[in-house]
């Protein structure tokens, strides 16, 4: 979702430095009011409202209805239709939506699921190798970055590698026999990062990962235990803000 950056990025990025969590409400909020928005302009709403009361009152006949199966069936039938209805009275905004959507949330998994390496924190960075590929690896780091252990590691299926790096992007190079990759890496002050892990193909050398933390945007707080990603703090406040929004703009 890189493409997305320079229009995104201006905007959004600011927010994300200053505060994770604060910047996904206010995104979760923007978006949820978007959609609700686009329900309310793109379905007939008095047709959609139609439709919930007749739900409605076919729910109450079959609690009324326990005791006549029979008859309970054909009001179950009948809601299902009305189910179909509403559905397909919806399905415009739906699909206008669903892009837009999709594309808000691959800038938000590329820019919020990991934590940032900052200059001169330690990291680390493993090379994964195809089955059967032994002997030595060795790790070749530009300008600006220092391997803190050796930069030759025997191969156990993979290789690990400590260095520290000034800020920018810095690009590291893993060679085993004549085969040689690179990988690169983004050191920076701002919530962003390269995505942590490049595949190679026809290569000893399958992978290259750099170490880092899955970001926690609400820090050590957690729910019976649950640290939510960007992914669940969005879900939690969406669906928080889509109830409220619909209430307010009385969208059926």
């Amino acid at each position: 979702m890189a493409f997305l950056d320079p229009v995104f990025n201006p905007v959004l990025q600011p927010l994300l430095n200053a505060s994770p969590f604060l910047g996904i409400l206010i995104l979760s909020f923007i978006v949820s009011l978007l959609i609700t928005l686009s329900y309310k302009f793109l379905t007939n709403q008095k047709e959609m409202k139609r439709i919930k009361d007749e739900q409605k009152e076919g729910q109450k006949k079959m609690k009324e209805l326990k005791s006549n199966p029979a008859e309970m069936m054909e009001v179950q039938k009948d809601l299902m239709k009305k189910n179909m209805d509403y559905m397909k009275h919806s399905l415009k905004a739906t699909l206008i939506t669903m892009i837009p959507l999709l594309l808000i949330f691959g800038w938000m998994s590329a820019h919020l699921t990991y934590e940032p390496i900052y200059p001169g924190e330690t990291y680390s960075v493993s090379a994964n190798f195809l089955e059967g590929v032994s002997g030595q690896a060795e790790l070749k780091a530009d300008e600006g970055t220092d391997i803190i252990n050796s930069p030759s590691q025997p191969i156990n299926g993979a290789a690990t590698w400590n260095l520290k790096s000034e800020e920018g992007e810095h690009f590291l190079t893993v060679k085993t026999g004549d085969t040689e990759q690179i990988k690169k890496v983004l050191i920076t002050t701002n919530l962003a990062y390269e995505n942590p892990i490049t595949f190679f193909e026809h290569s000893d050398i399958e992978n290259i990962q750099v170490n880092q933390n899955k970001l926690k945007p609400a820090g050590k707080f957690s729910l019976f235990g649950w640290q939510p990603g960007w992914l669940g703090w969005y879900i939690i406040f969406s669906i928080a803000f889509s109830i409220g929004l619909r209430k307010v703009l009385k969208i059926y």
